[in-house]
């Protein structure tokens, strides 16, 4: 296991152009193109889905479609609206949203109660794996039931939706490696077109049938419920399709910040979902027919093939929420302990947020493949969803209280309001997604409880290896001390050992001077940490400590790096080189020396035997430090300890 965490990274603080003035709206419309896509494509399939549920149980009746339509409106209202927009986006971590941020900010702030700690924790750790489930369905029910519209404009299209559909997810992760800025600055406009074409689209039904919009009355949810319990329970599962998304709104904003997302939902997004579902209502009522696929049929038959094309775009925008969304989650589980090291590409020279994570991409991309092969339809796909974005929900709503309980010492009267209302509505839907998990539903509770397992076994044996490294490294000055007592062979040329802090001495130096009994001229400890700047001053990023001693020939160096700076240790050593009297040496002749702690499964206590084999599997596979620093492979050794985990 090479060092974990040879990088310090700080806390994420997105320099957002919004808090500089006339940048908001063009982030709001790069926003636009990344984080409003799921959400923005619900249309798509949750009405055609309310009215499939239980061989067509709801009828386009009157009173069925107000009540659907009335639920899917305050649905939105409430929990994206109000719960979401309005308060959670205010709990960001530094900048940065989702599940783990939630976790992060109450681990921060509730520091004095273990317990609460720990639940924060293990609650971050569930609502991230359950959005990672979320993030394998979505690309592959968007996707498919976009395509599925060629199927609507001309049934001699069937044969081609799944390969079209395949084609469509490759090209999106393909495209990932370029960044969510210029994803975004592509897809916005398109997103701007695909609103303005669901309030286009919705408007001339409403104006056929204006009794639509009645179902705007809450009073008509109260009316379908009292008249149909059980179907209204039913339709429940369905309708939260109508709000997948609302996490990754919250978990895309370190790419775009708060108040860029705030605006694009209240000017443009909302008010086009809600003009698109009330017009599918009233066609719906005009012609039951249209239950089949109310949102295609709303578009005259010459349009409805450049409808599907526009659809297409944007559920690969739809994807994309939740692609960038995984990216924050998995870099914030990163920082917080639960998964191994990644290789994390920071896409933009502005924005700290906007980042690229290879083994994140292709792992998902993986599993939406096999999911789109194994299911082949949108209908079969969307008894997969609900489950897991209503559990998402509700872990949302708990850390958000903690949160606000503990960093903006809210009173109870307020923290208990806010919980009744979203955890009635929240519990209301995660109930109704219940019958959903032997149908299908245990997919990503498999997922969610694989990744639960995968991260709480990394943070379980990290912590149990990094207790017993540090015993084994020892403090540094204390080993500075002693070899100035010791009798050591001093060998020319410079030994380069990159370790993440110096209060702890690096086992390949250690392990170099208790083997070999010898101590290179010059021994130059370096220590990276990454600021959220996108560029550090050359004059601000070198610091120098001799560690007490001027003439021994060991100095430790701090070098600061921007986000978008490239890591390069041995160009930075250049520009070290001379500084000191300890520095005088050529970087070009320095080998570098990474510590290696190899563990092996062994008797110890504390982690059951598959546990330990599993970390040892990640530890394995964590990012390879030599690459990230830009080390000469002919120049670098590795060095390091045995451990029995």
């Amino acid at each position: 296991m090479t060092e974990s965490a040879l990088v310090e990274e700080q806390p994420a603080r997105p320099l957002h152009p919004a808090a500089r003035g006339g940048g908001v709206i063009a982030l709001a419309v790069g926003a636009l193109g990344v984080v409003f896509g799921d959400i923005g494509t619900s249309p798509l399939y949750a009405m055609q889905t309310v009215f499939a549920l239980d061989h067509r149980a709801v009828k386009p009746t009157h009173g069925d479609v107000y009540g659907v339509i009335s639920l899917v409106f305050w649905s939105v209202t409430i929990i994206v609206s109000i719960k979401y927009v309005a308060f959670i986006l205010r709990a960001d971590n530094d900048g940065e949203g989702g599940v783990m941020a939630l976790a992060a900010l109450a681990r921060r702030f509730a520091r004095d109660s273990r317990r609460l700690v720990a639940g924060a924790l293990f609650l971050g750790v569930l609502g991230a794996s359950l959005f990672y489930g979320d993030s394998v369905i979505t690309p592959a029910i968007s996707v498919l039931s976009a395509v599925e519209g060629l199927e609507v404009a001309s049934p001699s299209f069937a044969d081609a939706v799944l390969p079209i559909a395949i084609g469509i997810v490759a090209a999106l992760f393909l495209v990932q490696r370029f960044g969510t800025h210029a994803v975004g600055r592509f897809f916005g406009p398109v997103m701007i077109v695909w609103f303005l074409t669901l309030a286009i689209t919705g408007i001339p039904e409403i104006v056929r049938g204006p009794a639509i919009l009645r179902a705007l009355s809450p009073t008509y949810i109260v009316s379908f419920i009292t008249d149909h319990p059980y179907l209204a329970f039913i339709a429940l599962g369905a309708v939260v399709l109508s709000i997948t998304g609302a996490e990754a709104l919250y978990a895309d904003m370190g790419h775009f910040g708060r108040a860029p997302i705030r605006r694009a939902w209240f000017f443009l997004v909302f008010p086009c979902l809600t003009l698109n579902y009330l017009g599918q209502g009233a066609l719906i009522l005009r012609s039951p027919s249209s239950i089949g696929n109310p949102f295609f049929l709303l578009a005259p038959h010459w349009a409805r093939i450049p409808l599907v094309v526009l659809a297409t775009l944007a559920t690969v925008i739809a994807s994309q929420a939740v692609i960038s969304g995984a990216y924050s989650v998995s870099r914030q589980a990163n920082r917080l302990g639960f998964l191994p090291h990644l290789t994390v590409r920071h896409t933009s020279k502005r924005e700290s947020g906007q980042i690229y994570v290879p083994a994140v991409n292709w792992l998902l991309f993986i599993s939406v493949l096999v999911l789109i092969l194994a299911f082949r339809s949108s209908n079969r796909l969307a008894t997969l969803y609900g489950f897991a974005v209503t559990g998402t929900f509700l872990i949302d709503t708990t850390l958000f209280l903690i949160v606000a309980a503990v960093m903006w010492k809210w009173p109870r009267w307020r923290l208990i309001s806010i919980g009744v209302v979203f955890g009635l509505v929240e519990l209301s839907y995660f109930g109704a997604n219940v019958t959903k998990i032997f149908k299908g539903g245990w997919l990503p509770l498999l997922i969610a409880a694989a990744l639960s397992t995968l991260m709480l076994t990394w943070q379980l044996g990290r912590r149990i290896v990094t207790a017993r490294r540090i015993e084994l490294e020892g403090p540094l000055q204390e080993f500075v001390d002693d070899l100035r007592t010791r009798r050591l062979t001093r060998v020319p040329g410079t030994a380069v050992f990159p370790h993440p802090t110096k209060e702890t001495t690096p086992l390949a130096l250690r392990a170099n001077v208790q083997y070999n009994q010898v101590l290179h001229e010059h021994v130059v400890l370096v220590s990276v940490h990454v600021e959220n700047v996108p560029y550090v001053p050359n004059d601000e990023r070198i610091s120098i400590d001799e560690l007490r001693y001027a003439d021994d020939g060991v100095v430790h160096v701090d070098f600061r790096f921007g986000f978008q700076d490239e890591q390069d240790l041995p160009a930075m050593l250049r520009q070290a080189a001379g500084r000191t009297q300890e520095l005088e040496f050529d970087p070009d002749d320095a080998y570098y020396f990474l510590s290696r702690l190899t563990i092996q499964p062994g008797t110890a206590e504390g982690m059951a035997g598959w546990r330990k084999r599993l970390f040892i599997g990640l530890a394995h596979n964590a990012a390879n430090p030599a690459a990230n620093f830009n080390l000469p492979i002919d120049r670098t050794v590795v060095m390091g300890a045995h451990l029995e985990l």
